[in-house]
Order: C-alpha cells, then structure tokens, then sequence
C-alpha cells in the first residue's frame, strides 16, 4: 500500500467517525424565528357550505314528451322566460273541443231563455198552466247550469294547456337540467333547478359551546376571495342535533357576492378571550398547490417542511391553528431552507 492510499484510507475512516455531528457542522446558518404565542381573542373557524334562499326545482304537471330546450345549466334567466316546452297537441285538441261545448251550452241557454219568456207570456194570458211555466222555467236554469260548467270546462282547458310550457317563477339562474329533448316528462318529475343568485348564504355546524351571543362579529371565507365578507345578518336556529351536539349556523351573505351554493366556506366566530394563538411571519410560508407549509429548523440545524392549518391574518402575521408549537424555530427564507440538503 502506497502512502497516499495509506492516507485516503485514514481520512475516510476519521469522516465516519465524526458521523451526524460533523454533517451537521456543514449547514449553513438560516435566519429564522421563534414561534411565540400571545393572549389575545383568538378566531375559530368552522367549514359550511353556500346556500342559496331561494332554490326552486322545477317539475312537470303533465305528461308530454320535451319538445323545446331553452337554456343550459349556468344560464341567467329572467321572471317570465320560456324555459322548456312539452308536446301540448293534444291538451291543445281537448281545449278547442271545450271552447265548441261551451258555445254550443250558450245557444242552449239562449233558446232555453226566450222560450221561457214566451211561456211566462202565455201564462200571463191563461193559455197555459202553471205546471207548463214551472218546466219552462226548469229547463232555463238547467241550460244556465250547463253553460257554466262547460264554461268552467273550458277554463280547466285552457288552464292545462297553459302547464306545457315552463317558465321561470323568478329572475335567477339555470343550477340544473335534469331533461334533454324527447325526453317523457311525468306529474312530479324534476325537469330545472333554478336559484336566485342576489340572495345567499352560508351554513354551517357550530359546537353549542361556541354559538355566537348578540353583538359578535362574524366573518365569512370563500374560495378565491382574498378579504373575508361581513355578513348582513345571521342567525343560530333553535334546534340542536342530538348526536353532534351542534346547533346550526346561517350566516346571509351580501347582495352580489360572487358564490354558488354547494360551494365551500368558511366561518369565523370569536373564540374565548385570553386563549393562546401562534402565529408567523406571512413570508415563512410555503404554498404548493392545496399545500401550505413552513420550514421548521430541527435541532441539527436541518430545515424539515411542515404542513400547517392557518388562520386569520394580522398585518405582517398569520395565526397558525395547527401544526406547530410554541417555542419552535421557523425558517424565514423558504427559498434558501429548501437548497438544504
């Protein structure tokens, strides 16, 4: 063995001795931050889902075959609008027919009148008797009964017919369409859902132990808004789940917010005062996709990515609800954190 070899040898040897203490010696320094905790009334957050007030599903009163499809899932429509049409040829035949019935009991009426009138006129005279002015009289009440119904007949009709075409009871929107054309449309059978898009809100499950009391200020979350909306008013109904112990939520949000109900929210309530809260710095955090995170600084100096559960943010600091503890180091620079290896 050469004394170069000797040597290499001898140096290995000595770095594997050293072990993590020396790998850990080759971190460089990251400026980082001690995560404090302070006493201040904390937020406590609950998840619910966007509801509209007015959500109206459409049905079929009669049966008919979709004859017209006027709108799509997601159009905007108005009160009044044509949405659907079903085949109403025959509701159309059955109320032509009653309209005829209806004239014809009308010209009964008018011949069952004057004759009545000429009877009174011969009994006035003594030529007939009062048994033949009393049938008289009995047959212009019955065509005056046989007009009406008829008439009312008629009206039925025409009403019926009216049910083939589908409008919309309200300004709002298409959620829905459950037909396409063709289709048979049975009594009963949803055809659109429709909702009205100025009136919505937020419910969800709060803990009995956290229902809101009078004069609390909520706040609302949604996806894709950056500031969180005030809501115009809420209200906790009065009944409580047995098996959850929740009761529930409903926070009505402003005319014009951008929402759609099945959406995801957020709910903030004030939790109890004094409670503890951490919180970071707004630039410590890593945001991959759906992943928010921090780097924690272990105790060999090795940054260690950590998923945490934010809260409410104040100036430069964002409340952690989950994820780290007090007194533990976090990485300023995630940039610099992740070139550590």
């Amino acid at each position: 063995m050469t004394p170069s070899s000797t040597f290499a040898a001898w140096a290995t040897a000595g770095l594997m001795a050293l072990g993590p203490a020396a790998a850990a010696s080759d971190v460089p320094p990251l400026a980082s931050v001690v995560v404090a905790t302070s006493g201040a009334t904390h937020l406590s957050s609950y998840d619910g889902v966007v509801e509209a007030l007015r959500q109206t599903v459409l049905a079929a009163q009669v049966p008919g075959a979709v004859t017209a499809l006027s709108v799509s899932a997601g159009d905007r429509v108005k009160a009044g609008q044509v949405l659907l049409r079903l085949d109403a040829r025959v509701a159309e035949q059955q109320a032509g027919a009653a309209a005829a019935q209806v004239q014809a009991a009308r010209a009964a009426q008018d011949a069952a009148t004057k004759e009545f009138a000429r009877q009174q006129q011969l009994f006035e005279k003594d030529f007939i008797s009062r048994a033949a002015l009393e049938r008289a009289e009995a047959l212009h009440k019955s065509a005056q009964a046989q007009a009406a119904a008829q008439l009312a007949a008629a009206a039925a009709a025409r009403a019926e017919s009216g049910f083939f075409t589908v409008r919309a009871p309200y300004d709002g929107v298409v959620a829905e369409v459950a037909v396409v054309l063709g289709d048979m449309a049975l009594p009963g059978r949803p055809l659109l859902t429709l909702y009205d898009p100025a009136a919505l809100r937020v419910t969800a499950a709060v803990p009995r132990t956290a229902e809101p009391t009078k004069g609390s200020v909520l706040h609302v979350e949604l996806p894709g808004v950056d500031a969180r909306i005030a809501p115009v008013r809420w209200q906790v109904l009065p009944a409580v789940d047995p098996r959850t112990h929740t009761v529930q939520l409903r926070l009505d949000l402003p005319a014009g917010t951008a929402a759609a109900p099945g959406m995801f929210a957020r709910a903030w309530l004030p939790g109890a005062p004094g409670a503890a809260r951490l919180s970071v710095p707004a630039r410590a955090l890593v945001r991959r996709a759906e992943l928010t995170a921090v780097y924690v600084i272990a105790e060999d100096g090795r940054p260690l990515l950590r998923q945490v559960r934010l809260g409410p943010v104040t100036g430069e600091q964002i409340e952690v609800l989950a994820g780290l503890g007090a007194g533990e180091r976090v990485a300023l620079d995630p940039q610099a954190a992740a070139r550590v290896r």
